[in-house]
């Protein structure tokens, strides 16, 4: 395999993975799989299980990051990550039964739309509206909606990501710098969970492309958060706006030329 492809290919993956992450809290399944598996002719099983891997330390250096600017709910965080991880197997499971439609694209058109959505409607919710909820009404909301987003997963197999930061944002009414770092900081948890399946299950990755994956994710994830965690509420939605409506477009671009 040349390597100079190797290293442009796992760069520009690493740089919309960790964009991605550190900015709205996005899998990095979403970017590195579909670009490993088009232009290196990856298996696919085996590029999510290395996209996973590199999901894991950005996902918690973002997680870092936002805590350590107060803009993390590990309470409600660790309660939903909880019925996430439970219902994405009950997900799985009725799935394996009763075979869905072909919703293959489902992450990447709602990565592209939730983009136009941050642009044109901003989430300018405060903590102060956040804190008026009690905390027993907001317990419960974490635990159904964790369900349904872990469902939605198992089922699909997709959106993760995407759809914790929905949620949190759009049925939660949290502020979105508390929403995506609570995003990554259960996705740190289930991104551990998937890789170490899949190595499991499928055996060692190609250590090169995944060491670079890994790499280059960490670096851009680190960017993105340090910027996110220092703007102001309009400049990040129109910034995670851009960056989401940029990685859908060139992953269905990828998935077109697959």
């Amino acid at each position: 395999m040349n390597i100079f492809l190797v290293i442009i290919v796992t760069f520009f993956a690493g740089m919309g993975a960790g964009l991605g992450t550190g900015f709205a809290g996005m899998s990095a399944a979403a970017v590195i799989s579909p670009m490993l598996i088009t232009f290196l002719n990856m298996e696919p099983y085996m590029a999510v299980g290395i996209a996973l891997s590199s999901d894991v330390l950005a996902s918690a250096l973002s997680a870092y990051i936002y805590g350590k600017n107060k803009n993390l709910d590990i309470k409600n965080g660790i309660i939903m990550m909880g019925s996430v991880l439970v219902f994405t197997v009950v997900g799985s499971f009725i799935a394996a039964l009763v075979p869905p439609a072909a919703m293959g694209n489902f992450s990447v058109f709602m990565t592209f739309l939730l983009g136009i959505k941050f642009i044109v409607k901003p989430v300018m919710t405060t903590k102060e509206t956040m804190a008026g909820v009690s905390a027993k009404k907001r317990a419960v909301q974490s635990v159904i909606c964790g369900a349904i987003i872990g469902f939605i997963c198992g089922f699909i197999g997709a959106g993760g990501g995407m759809m914790m930061l929905l949620i949190l944002t759009s049925v939660l009414g949290y502020e979105l710098k508390t929403a995506v770092g609570t995003s990554v900081f259960i996705m740190t948890f289930t991104a551990l969970t998937g890789a170490v399946s899949h190595f499991t299950i499928g055996g060692a990755p190609d250590w090169g492309i995944f060491a670079l994956c890994i790499i280059f994710t960490f670096i851009w994830a680190r960017i993105a958060a340090l910027f996110a965690n220092k703007a102001e509420p309009k400049t990040l939605n129109q910034a995670t706006g851009i960056v989401l409506v940029i990685l859908g477009a060139a992953i269905m671009l990828f998935n077109f030329l697959g």
